[in-house]
């Protein structure tokens, strides 16, 4: 047995890390991601996570550049709430398992850079920013899972009769994973209780 196989019967995922656009050379960048997408689909990897914050490249963009260069990798977005509206959230995933058959999983993002916070505005406290988060998984999922049209009334996103066209594939909803390791960021994990968002 390979060690491939060992890690992947252990049910044990691995993911890599797209190179960031930081100090990237615009004619060469995309070639690199496409060549460590590629290393990491050969060597059997679950996904990529796709970094975001203001000074990087629109994580959306690089992941349909991965699924679109590789057979198998999923790209593991991260996903900002003060960047777009849940909705939008919601069609780029069913509209890149339309178009590719293609899974994607999400890195869900309260924080951030104080800067970068600031820059857009978003004076929200640190653990209020994790229960909008809740909410905001909350209404990705909904959106995603649900044929008919969706309503909700939240503290921060209402939405009346809101219809997801085109449908996410069946089998294709996303893994949702949470970044922090503050007390308000574990508070929210699937396994911990979660914070009050009414």
């Amino acid at each position: 047995m390979t060690g491939r196989q060992r890690l992947r019967d252990s049910g044990l995922r691995v993911f890599t890390t797209c190179p960031p656009s930081y100090t990237a050379a615009p004619e060469r960048y995309l070639r690199d991601v496409i060549t460590v997408a590629r290393w990491s689909d050969a060597a059997q990897c679950e996904g990529m996570l796709i970094y975001t914050d203001n000074g990087l490249v629109d994580p959306w963009a690089l992941a349909q550049a991965v699924i679109a260069h590789t057979e198998r990798l999923a790209p593991l977005v991260a996903v900002q709430p003060i960047y777009m509206h849940p909705y939008s959230v919601a069609k780029l995933v069913a509209t890149l398992g339309f178009l590719y058959g293609r899974r994607v999983y999400l890195n869900m993002v309260a924080g951030g850079f104080k800067n970068d916070l600031e820059a857009l505005g978003d004076p929200t406290p640190h653990d209020e920013r994790y229960a909008r988060l809740v909410e905001y998984t909350t209404v990705i999922q909904q959106l995603l899972a649900t044929p008919g049209p969706v309503s909700f009334e939240g503290r921060y996103h209402r939405m009346t009769n809101v219809r997801l066209t085109p449908a996410l594939p069946a089998g294709l909803m996303p893994g949702v994973f949470v970044s922090g390791s503050s007390d308000a960021g574990l508070a929210v994990s699937y396994d911990g209780p979660k914070p009050n968002i009414n």
